[in-house]
């Protein structure tokens, strides 16, 4: 079974909502991105979103964008982020990890090349923001064939365009809760729970809401609508302003009880320094 299809499993036995962590790999550099993935699973994190550095990445807002130019900067590649899925896995990871790319690196790699390292590289699920419907087929054909999930994303202004995106959608869907970029917001589209109810009409795979989500409250008043909550601005920016605790030895894991008790109370556990 599919990692992700077991974590939804898993928490639906426990009326639980998915919590899914988005982090840039290589943000502030590959090693620390190793030490961030393992606070985010002891921080009660389901699954991860993790996201693939790129110059001109459409869906992202300012946050996520400095921290793409910072992973650039450290040369991290779509490769390099498969084999930081593959080394976490290899250090004991039980979680999900859902790559977060843009199609003009699948592409440049070969969609037959791509869909082969991620098996190899023990990848769950993709999120491509910039795949038309109109010109998925040939990645979703590759998808079904390897059991991997093509997560498709949805925005309140799909409207009759709804049911084909969803319809036969895998992992989940992606619901994005806001219009605009990515960001941290104090509002969210103000149809949202009709949206996620027309979605939910069309598939009966989990829905997750996306973009703008910042903190404990409004996780629990999505979780009541929906069956995951994706929190990537925030968590990125917490781990921006802690960079130069993670970057010296000697404040390292003052900066990464920083990011784990943030995205524990998220979560709604606690957490005790060490």
């Amino acid at each position: 079974m599919n990692r992700i299809d077991a974590a939804f499993e898993r928490l639906k036995k426990h009326n639980e909502t998915a919590l899914i962590p988005f982090l840039t790999v290589g943000d502030p550099s590959v090693e620390l991105t190793l030490d961030i993935i393992a606070e985010l699973e002891a921080a009660g994190a389901d699954m991860i979103e993790l996201g693939v550095p790129y110059s001109d990445p459409l869906a992202d807002g300012p946050v996520i964008q400095r921290a793409s130019q910072r992973a650039l900067t450290g040369h991290v590649t779509l490769r390099t982020c498969m084999e930081t899925a593959l080394r976490a896995r290899e250090a004991g990871s039980k979680l999900p990890f859902i790559l977060f790319t843009y199609v003009n690196p699948v592409l440049q790699m070969g969609v037959d090349a791509f869909f082969d390292e991620v098996v190899r590289h023990d990848i769950s699920g993709l999120i491509i923001p910039d795949l038309p419907i109109e010109e998925a087929d040939e990645i979703k054909l590759r998808a079904k064939a390897t059991g991997v999930h093509l997560i498709p994303l949805v925005a309140p202004t799909s409207h009759e365009r709804i049911a084909s995106i969803v319809s036969d959608a895998g992992g989940f869907i992606y619901c994005v809760s806001s219009l605009g970029v990515t960001g941290e917001r104090s509002d969210f589209y103000g149809q949202l729970n009709d949206f996620i109810e027309t979605v939910k009409k069309y598939s009966k795979a989990p829905a997750a809401i996306g973009f703008g989500i910042s903190n404990r409250e409004q996780v629990a008043r999505l979780s009541e609508i929906c069956d995951g909550v994706v929190v990537g601005s925030a968590i990125v920016r917490t781990i921006e302003e802690k960079i130069p605790l993670l970057e010296q030895e000697s404040t390292r894991e003052e900066g990464l009880l920083h990011i784990r008790q943030f995205v524990s109370q998220l979560k709604g556990t606690e957490v005790y320094e060490r």
